[in-house]
């Protein structure tokens, strides 16, 4: 699962372990690039671990049309224009399954926004001096890959509408969604996966702390903390909870916000038609196919009989809502 040399995860825990060199970086970078101007017409994709999201990042950076960080951009992901002059690190483009063993292949110029690692960085900013540096931040990205829209794919963004919008005005948020079911008992394999490999590789457990990724494994954090019924996390009712907390919570928020657009995993495997509305949502002028493929598990899992019922009541809800 762990790949990089000694020398590599060294400069990993240099770059991102602390706070004060990711301010560093972040500010040398403000300080010697000049943005051009920016559409912000910029696409968010957000929602729980599992739900389609990487796909759905894969799929639309396809068009070429957008700007996101890659596993290159690694370690200093809050300067890419600065790595890119210092580095002697060359993409490598031979596909390699990711850690999660989930059939989707990677390369060091495959598409991964790294963007919690911002979050994390300017957290406690104050939020007027906040969204200003994250108009930086994304206006650094599209300079290096000398786009004008910038593609996001971070999971803990559903947290984030308010301010995304607020920033980019008009920026486009997608909320993948999947069978609540299927969609939790493979969180909760996650979980369980990770937790694992991180007891024999105390790498794996360092990395994902640095990159902000506690949606599962050995540093897991609910998305929903409060007033839960189902606190065990190696047990798929509590990721079913969790499922059913967020995007009841985030379908709440559409109420207010004209820019969220949830996004059906299932439909966009099974339905053609589907992916060029999605494409014509976010103004892809040139259409074209990309494969997606359906992930399905046989289940045995004791299910609380009261929350499969609510959130399966959410899922054909969510179902319902159509992409305008």
């Amino acid at each position: 699962m762990n790949n990089y040399s000694w020398l590599e995860q060294k400069l990993h825990k240099f770059a991102l372990s602390s706070q004060f060199m990711r301010e560093v970086t972040f500010d040398f970078e403000n300080n010697n690039i000049s943005l051009s101007n920016e559409t912000g017409d910029h696409i968010f994709i957000t929602g729980l671990a599992r739900a389609g999201t990487t796909i759905l990042l894969n799929a639309m950076y396809k068009s070429n049309v957008f700007a996101s960080l890659s596993y290159a951009d690694m370690p200093f992901v809050l300067a890419p224009n600065l790595w890119s002059k210092i580095s002697s690190k060359r993409g490598d483009p031979e596909l390699k399954e990711r850690a999660h063993g989930d059939g989707i292949n990677v390369s060091t110029d495959s598409p991964e926004a790294f963007e919690e690692v911002f979050w994390k960085t300017f957290a406690e900013e104050e939020y007027e001096e906040l969204k200003e540096k994250f108009r930086f931040y994304v206006g650094n990205i599209c300079h290096k890959y000398k786009k004008r829209r910038y593609l996001s794919k971070n999971n803990q963004n559903i947290k984030r509408f308010e301010v995304i919008s607020s920033i980019f005005t008009r920026s486009k948020i997608l909320i993948p969604f999947r069978e609540p079911i299927q969609h939790s008992y493979s969180l909760l394999t996650q979980h369980m996966k990770f937790i694992e490999e991180s007891k024999n590789d105390k790498f794996i457990a360092k990395y994902m702390k640095w990159i902000g990724h506690t949606e599962f494994g050995p540093h897991y954090t609910p998305i929903k903390n409060q007033n839960l019924n189902f606190r065990n996390y190696l047990e798929i009712n509590h990721w079913i909870e969790q499922w059913y907390l967020t995007y009841n919570e985030a379908l709440q928020s559409l109420r207010n916000k004209k820019n969220l657009y949830f996004i059906s995993y299932e439909k966009l495997c099974l339905n053609k038609d589907y992916w060029f509305q999605i494409q014509k949502l976010v103004n892809l002028e040139k259409p074209y196919d990309f494969e997606f493929r359906e992930s399905k598990k046989d289940i045995s899992c004791k299910i609380d009989k009261g929350l499969k019922e609510k959130a399966m009541a959410l899922y054909f809800d969510l179902n319902d809502l159509n992409l305008e």
